[in-house]
Order: C-alpha cells, then sequence, then structure tokens
C-alpha cells in the first residue's frame, strides 16, 4: 500500500517542527539555535593592590563587549581580554558582565584603605650614606657585624607563598668563643613544610684582614657601593639596589642552590638604633633597616629555575662584641608580610636568660616595631612593646627557644602624636618551618630561622571613626638564645 504526500502535508509537518522547536526552546529544553555563550573569564583579586587581574579566559574576547560597573582604572587594557590584564584602583564593589548576552562574569568587594597615623622622624633617621653601607668591623677589635636580606614571594612567583631569608655574618670572636666566626645563612622555605639551604661556618685568620690568608668573608666599599663576599656568594650595591647571589657547595648537603635576586628600595630607610647625632658610621652599636624593597630574580633548585617576585627587606647591624655578649641573652627578629599590603618590622633583645618554655615581659626597652602600609614611605612606630611566649622548643638543659609568640604594642607615653589615636596593636607569630643551629661547647647558642604565620588586630581612633583591621600574613623569623 503506497502514502502519497500531499503538499499541505508537508506544510503541516514543517509547521508542527517548527512550534515543537519554538516550545523547546521556549520550555529551554533545547538551547536556541546560534545563540552566542558567555565567555569564562577568572580573576585573581589583588585586594592588598586593588586590583582585579585576568589569569584565564575560554575564548578570544573585546573588552568592549563587558560592561563594568564600579569605581576603577581601566587606562591600562588592550582592546582584548588577556591573561595579565590588570583592573587597577578599585574601589567598593566592582561587577562585570558579558554585554552580547546579558550574563554575569562575577562581582569582587575591596575593602576600604585604611590609613594608619603616622610617626614623624627627623630627616638624619631616614638618611643612609654610602659609608653606612659598608664595613665597620675593619680596624676594631671584637666587632659583630651582619648583613641580613628577607624575602616573600607573592602570587607572580613559581615559589609563590614560600620565604627566604640570607645572612652575611662577621661575627665577634666572643660570639662563639673563636669557633668559625664567619658564617653564611640562608633558609628557603614553603608553605608545605619543605627547607632548603642552612649555614656555612668559617675559620678566620688569626689577624683576621690583616694575616697572610684572607678569610672567607670579605667587604669593601666605597661612594660607588658596597661588596661583601663569601667563597662565590656576595652581595653589592648601593642605595637604593642590591643584587644578592647565593652559590654554595657546602649550604645544603642533599640539595644544589644557587639564588639571584635584585633589590630595589623606593623609599628610605630608618634607622632602628643609633645614638649618634651625626656620622652614623662611627656608632659603636647601629642598625638600619629598608622596609618594603621589590624583590625579582631567580631561584634555583636542584637545576630546575624558578622565577620569583614579591617583597623583601634589608638590614644593616654591628655592635660591639664585648658588649653585646654578656648584655644581650637573646633576640626575636621578624619581618611582617600582611595580606592587605602592610609590612611589619619587629625586634626585641632580651637581657636575660630564657630558661622557662613560657615567659611574659611587659618592659622591652629594646624593641623595635614598625608598620608601613606603603612599602616603607611612611612608618607608625609603637615604641610600647608587651610580648609574651606562648611556646617554646627545649635546646639546652636550661634553655628555651620561642615558637609561638603573642606581641600587644601601643604608643608610649612620649609619642604625642601617635598616642592620641590610641593605635593597639596584637599580633601572633607562630612558627611554620625553620631551621634549628645549634652550638654546644664552652658557649651555647641556639638560633631559629624560617618562616611563620601571622595573625592579628590592630585598632586606633581618627577623626573618621574607630577602625578595626584584621591583620594576617606570612613572616621571616630569626630567634636567638644563649
Amino acid at each position: 500500500m503506497k502514502y502519497k504526500v500531499k503538499q499541505i502535508d508537508v506544510i503541516i509537518i514543517i509547521a508542527l517542527l517548527v512550534i515543537s522547536g519554538l516550545v523547546m526552546i521556549r520550555m529551554e529544553i533545547v538551547p536556541p539555535p546560534f545563540e552566542e555563550e558567555a565567555p569564562t573569564i577568572n580573576f585573581f583579586q589583588d585586594d592588598a593592590n586593588k586590583k582585579l587581574i585576568v589569569i584565564e579566559t575560554s575564548k578570544d574576547v573585546l573588552w568592549k563587549d563587558i560592561e563594568i560597573t564600579g569605581n576603577c582604572d581601566l587606562s591600562g587594557l588592550g582592546k582584548y581580554v588577556v591573561e595579565g590584564d590588570q583592573i587597577t584602583q578599585c574601589e567598593g564593589t566592582l561587577t562585570l558582565g558579558y554585554i552580547p548576552t546579558g550574563d554575569k562574569l562575577g562581582s569582587w568587594t575591596f575593602t576600604p584603605k585604611e590609613e594608619l597615623p603616622q610617626t614623624l622622624q627627623s630627616p638624619d633617621e631616614r638618611v643612609v650614606t654610602p659609608k653606612d653601607e659598608g664595613e665597620h668591623y675593619k680596624g676594631t677589635i671584637g666587632v659583630r657585624e651582619w648583613w641580613y636580606y628577607t624575602a616573600i614571594f607573592d602570587q607572580d612567583s613559581e615559589l609563590a607563598g614560600w620565604t627566604l631569608t640570607i645572612s652575611f655574618n662577621h661575627m665577634s670572636r666572643l660570639d662563639l668563643f673563636a669557633k668559625k666566626p664567619d658564617i653564611l645563612f640562608v633558609s628557603l622555605c614553603s608553605p608545605e613544610g619543605i627547607k632548603y639551604g642552612g649555614k656555612v661556618e668559617k675559620e678566620r685568620p688569626l689577624l683576621g684582614d690583616y694575616g697572610l690568608k684572607d678569610p672567607t668573608l670579605q667587604a669593601d666599599s666605597s661612594d660607588n657601593g658596597f661588596r661583601v663576599s663569601f667563597d662565590k656568594s656576595y652581595v653589592q650595591g648601593k642605595d637604593p639596589s642590591w643584587h644578592v647571589h647565593i652559590e654554595n657547595n657546602e649550604l645544603d648537603d642533599k640539595h644544589d642552590i644557587q639564588i639571584d635576586i635584585q633589590y630595589t628600595s623606593e623609599s628610605s630607610p630608618f634607622w632602628t638604633y643609633n645614638r649618634r647625632p651625626i656620622d652614623n658610621s662611627k656608632a659603636k652599636i647601629a642598625s638600619y633597616v629598608f622596609l618594603g624593597c621589590k624583590i625579582d630574580g631567580t631561584v634555583n633548585i636542584d637545576g630546575f629555575e624558578y622565577s620569583v617576585k614579591g617583597i623583601g627587606h634589608y638590614e644593616h647591624t654591628w655592635s660591639s662584641g664585648i658588649v653585646t655578649k654578656f648584655l644581650v641573652k637573646g633576640w626575636d627578629w621578624c619581618h611582617i608580610n600582611c595580606e592587605n599590603g602592610w609590612n611589619i618590622y619587629y625586634s626585641n633583645y632580651y637581657l636575660t636568660h630564657q630558661i622557662k618554655s613560657t615567659d611574659e615581659s611587659k618592659i622591652n626597652p629594646y624593641s623595635s616595631l614598625i608598620i608601613t602600609t606603603d612599602q616603607g614611605n611612611t612608618l607608625t612606630v609603637l615604641e610600647e612593646v608587651k610580648l609574651e611566649i606562648l611556646q617554646s622548643d627545649k635546646i639546652f638543659t636550661l634553655g628555651y627557644i620561642p615558637t609561638e609568640t603573642q606581641i600587644n604594642a601601643q604608643a608610649s607615653s612620649t609619642q604625642l602624636i601617635v598616642r592620641d589615636a590610641n593605635i593597639n596593636l596584637d599580633l601572633n607569630i607562630k612558627e611554620d618551618i625553620a631551621f634549628d643551629h645549634i652550638w654546644k661547647g664552652l658557649v651555647r647558642v641556639g638560633m631559629k630561622i624560617g618562616r611563620s604565620n601571622i595573625e592579628g588586630t590592630i585598632t586606633w581612633h581618627d577623626n573618621y571613626g574607630d577602625h578595626n583591621v584584621k591583620l594576617n600574613g606570612i613572616g621571616t623569623i630569626w630567634n636567638m638564645r644563649h
């Protein structure tokens, strides 16, 4: 039996197909034909620097097809959306949508920048000369001199969240009772608890730089800059830029490490300790620090090279070994990079031995606590520091070294300008991973150098009302007891 399809039947069938298709589209059973789909664009929110950074896009997209609602700066964007594009100076809530489809791509809320009251400094507190950066131990017996460098690698690094501490140490012979007083320290620590580096100790000839044999640590300087070397490792430069190179086969017995990092400071230094009104370089005890340095370079581990960027600091300290050996019984030292972009420097010197695992100290005349919200351009110095050691590791029979410390800092009664703001800082510094360096013998010395986790709050009052800022971040630590 044959069926003959008439023209009217074909028309009816086509009409029914069209109607059913429209019904399914309306009921969202099937998508409309040729409808454009919204792209997938992933962003990284850098709240500290008020940026929204493109990290991935699913297809070619024009920025003119992106609707951006909110206060921000788009001047750095090109024609197409590409990885690495940055929307800067973001304020409040930013909402992005795809105009051709009307789809919302996402919303991001940026916390407002807090203006912390600043401490006034005299001009001489923020000036360092080439002579200051150079060596001070030559020609003087018993001088201890250290050049420290730290870094905390940011999200643009292939080692994001890692910390680095490097120090070139000309030790006083009294520090370790003449045992190998030239030391290179390197501590490279990951968020996962992996650590690389260690220390290299070298004997110094009895006559030091004036003997027949050159010491391992050598330093020289001129108006053009300074250089400190330890075998193949060195640091050289001049304010505001320094290059640090680390290369030493004895540093880590399990791994080959090579480091090349450029430090650049966009702010003036600060003398954390000095008693001379002029010519700071002649001081018997002195220390200055560059905060919020930009760092850029490479770290090579076992033949694999990693690009690194971030924030670091550089500190230079010298002192009489005779005075500090018998006066100072230990110190805690920490450089902190907070998620909101602030940097905190903390150091404390102890005049008594730590013989208990927990301790509390309400009067700390040799403490320094400095906060900068803009990479060292402006500083808030809090002189009244109280601390409580919450946990410690036992390193000697009657000796402990802290692994967790709680700090409270406020302005002192003499800091009239910042004291009116009622600044109150509470900070918890907890060791994450560290190298333990211990010397036993006639003198017992213990050190912890590594990475720490930071939590805390800071409150203050100004003309705009009360402020309460949470502080979370990563720190480098260096604690010592003897």
